[in-house]
């Protein structure tokens, strides 16, 4: 597993992430730094749809993409879209501790329960989706796997700055991922 970097200061932001979008983004969420105005977006946030969750940035300051694990596969476009349209030169993963996406195999049984009595589906339809797409969205040890992300992307942008984050239900904290 990765270490994790707290923020109780500016001064504990990694090096490569000071005054960048990332820099500003753990200020404005982990140390309170005011908000200012943007007109335009500087950071793309790939996180996590979890509803436990909120983020503290500005108006205006971020695409945010929230999708189960903060798994940005198969919307690379949208990326791209952010990169090639909005000028975006940083993006942030957040993955978050707790996360429904890590070990999808345990919610089997409740997943064919809800899309039977929700969505009208049959047990043996539920079941066979279920079973077909887990594959896709598992992703295992979330930090793990935002570290993992952050490598893949950065191969299809190695002009953007990609940092892995990991956010902490408890405090609502970030924590900066250290790679080696």
């Amino acid at each position: 597993m990765e270490q994790l970097r707290y923020i109780r200061s500016s001064g504990d932001i990694l090096p490569a992430y000071r005054n960048t979008p990332v820099g500003l983004y753990l200020e404005y969420h982990d140390l309170n730094r005011p908000f200012v105005d943007y007109s335009s977006p500087q950071l793309l946030i790939g996180f996590c749809m979890d509803y436990r969750k909120n983020l503290r940035i500005p108006e205006n300051f971020t695409y945010i993409m929230r999708t189960g694990g903060a798994n940005l596969k198969g919307k690379e476009f949208n990326i791209s879209y952010a990169i090639g349209v909005g000028n975006i030169r940083y993006i942030a993963l957040v993955g978050h501790n707790r996360c429904g996406m890590s070990n999808i195999k345990a919610h089997r049984e409740d997943f064919v329960r809800g899309m039977v009595n929700n969505a009208g589906w049959t047990q043996k339809k539920a079941a066979s989706y279920f079973d077909e797409e887990t594959p896709k969205y598992e992703i295992g040890d979330e930090t793990d796997f935002i570290h993992n992300e952050a490598k893949r992307l950065r191969a299809l942008y190695p002009a953007i700055v990609i940092s892995p984050l990991h956010y902490f239900l408890d405090d609502n904290s970030i924590s900066q991922i250290i790679e080696e």
